[in-house]
Order: structure tokens, then sequence, then C-alpha cells
């Protein structure tokens, strides 16, 4: 997931540009590693308090929530993140279509994981007399079981996705010829003492708070209630996250970090094995 914190200054501040973006990566992701190889991060890890942990999730899950019914209302300008107008009820881009969606992921990942445990057919009777009727029963119940079963093990999230990727093209037809393959050219990136402090300053300074508590103390929390038979360490998990910025920044790549909002939705629609993630940057590379 891209850096947050980071990504808000870039889209607020015009002067924030690509070497200061770059910069307030390098700058965050050195002071993660640093606080991983060291243990320092596994002392903030006992220090937080679950209920801080809690909160953190909840905030996240209510900021993606009221993002994402901003983004059906009103038609939006992304680059920019403004608001062009309200949406239209019908058409392909319009808010009967949304809704019908989000209703058919509801009912696919609404019920829960407890309440999917429904796909065992119910023993017969013991008396003579009701066999043939409980025999009749339990056949119409398996019938259902298998149906919910179905229904449940679609992955909704996937399908809405390439229904948006189907409309792209049915909308825009010209947008064939504007596909290009990656992956991109990759270059060294050299900066100035100007974009280090910038980049330092506006980004990397709002940017560690958020990263320490929802991109290291979060997920590792989050996987461990998720995942109950494997280990997770927060060393690990902050080593990473500083590697990859201390990478790819220096060729351009967006500041990412792990995230529990990421984990918890990949978790919810399916994703539960690094396949799927390695999968998904096999897609973005190409």
């Amino acid at each position: 997931m891209p850096m947050k914190s980071i990504a808000a200054a870039a889209l607020s501040d015009k002067e924030f540009n690509l070497p200061e973006i770059m910069t307030a990566g390098i700058l965050t992701g050195g002071v993660l590693f640093i606080l991983g190889i060291t243990g320092l991060m596994q002392i903030v890890y006992k220090l937080i308090p679950l209920s801080v942990v809690r909160g953190i999730q909840l905030a996240q899950g209510l900021s993606f929530a009221l993002t994402a019914v901003k983004y059906v209302r009103k038609v939006q300008d992304l680059p920019k993140s403004k608001a062009l107008g309200p949406r239209p009820w019908f058409g392909l881009d319009g808010l009967v279509l949304a809704i019908v969606c989000a209703c058919f992921i509801v009912i696919v990942n609404g019920a829960g994981e407890k309440n999917r445990g429904c796909c065992s057919a119910p023993e017969d009777g013991g008396l003579d007399g009701q066999r043939n009727n409980d025999e009749s029963e339990s056949g119409r119940k398996s019938k259902m079981n298998r149906l919910r079963k179905i229904v449940f093990s679609l992955p909704s999230a996937f399908l809405v996705f390439v229904l948006g990727i189907v409309l792209v093209f049915i909308r825009r037809h010209e947008v064939v010829n504007e596909i290009k393959f990656g992956p991109s050219s990759i270059e060294v990136m050299k900066f100035t003492k100007q974009a280090w402090k910038k980049g330092f300053i506006k980004g990397a300074v709002p940017q560690l708070p958020l990263s320490i508590l929802n991109s290291v103390i979060a997920v590792c929390k989050l996987s461990t209630d998720l995942f109950p038979e494997k280990e997770f360490s927060v060393t690990s998990i902050s080593v990473t996250v500083g590697l990859m910025n201390l990478v790819g920044s220096w060729f351009g790549a967006m500041p990412t970090c792990h995230g529990a909002g990421g984990l918890a939705g990949q978790y919810k629609f399916g994703g539960r094995s690094g396949g799927c993630v390695v999968l998904l940057g096999v897609a973005k590379l190409i």
C-alpha cells in the first residue's frame, strides 16, 4: 500500500514533487529498518496497548468506508483528488450498478466465516416412521448447503473488478490504444539537499507514526488474529518495509508499506497465501 501521509503531501502541495516523495520514502524506510534490526521495534510493540491498535484498525476501516461512499456518490477526478459532480443513477457508471455490486459482495461475504459452516448434512431421525421424511428433508438441506457453499466460495471482489475492467472497454473503446505493457524503464534518481530537507519535514515526519502503528504493529497484531497457528515478528515486518523503500525509492518507486486495511481486505476476499501476493506483483509489473 502507498504511504498515505506522503501521498497526501504530494496531492496537497504542488512543490512536493517526485524527488521529495522519494526522499521521504527513503528516510521513512531507513528509520523503520534501523528500528527493526536494533530490536527497538519489539520494545515499541510491547509498550503500545492493544486498545490503541484496535482503534487504528477501526479508524482505517471507517476511513476506507467513507472514501468508498464518497467515490460512489460523486464522479471523481482521481489524479487531482477532486469531485466533479453527482453521479447519475443509471448507466454503466451509475449508482444503481454500484448498489448492485455492493449487495452482491455483502451477500457473498457478509455472513462471516463462522456462519458458513452450514454444509454438513443433518443426522437422520432414529425412529422408523420418520426415516423417509428425514431423508427427504436431509436431501433438500444438502442441496441448499451445496448451493450456499458455491455462492460463498465466489471471489466476489475479483468478479466486481473484472466487471469494472470490461465496462471500461465498453465505455471507452479508444482506451485499447492507450494500453502499454511494462515493466517501466528504470533509472537512478538524483536528489538535492532541498529535496532531502522537504522530504523529511513534510513527508517522513508525519508518515513515521502512521507506519509504525498501522504498517508494523497493527499488521503484526492482525496477522496473529487471522493466522493464530503461525508466528509473526515485528522485527521482520519492520525490516521488510524499510528495505523495500530503501531500495525502490532510489528508482522512482512510490513509497509503500504493509497495511492492516489491505491485509484485512485480502483475507476477507480469499487472498490468504503468498501466491496471491506474487500474482498481484506480477500483474502490476505487466
